[in-house]
């Protein structure tokens, strides 16, 4: 991907990063990533898990049933996986950035204010 993605998919794939999981478990990953900022439904993470699956980021991994019902198992991709190491290296660099010019603001004297002319 050459654009910057977008919050709920970059901690989709982040949840994924670490090992396969279903569905669920990636609603509670995604929560417990964005410290609760994010809340994904169900039928929003399956619409994003099939357009990720069809950009090549994700993968299915494996099914099997739990208490007669199918559960699904996804994983980074390779292509997700690098997708995920590049957004990340981007946002580092943008926090790095940030970073020094707050610190530079912190230090940096404040100009003298000028009242009519006067300083």
């Amino acid at each position: 991907m050459d654009t910057p993605i977008r919050e709920p998919t970059f901690l989709i794939l982040t949840a994924l990063a670490r090992e396969p999981m279903h569905g669920y478990a990636i609603i509670g990953e995604v929560a417990a990533l964005s410290d609760g900022r994010l809340s994904l439904r169900p039928g929003t993470l399956y619409g994003a898990l099939d357009r990720l699956t069809d950009a090549g980021l994700v993968e299915l991994d494996r099914e099997e049933t739990v208490d007669g019902r199918l559960r699904r198992y996804y994983r980074l991709s390779p292509n997700g996986d690098a997708t995920l190491t590049a957004e990340t290296e981007r946002l580092r660099r943008n926090v790095e950035a940030a970073t020094a010019r707050l610190r530079a603001r912190s230090v940096r004297p404040l100009a003298p204010r000028t009242v009519e002319g006067l300083a």
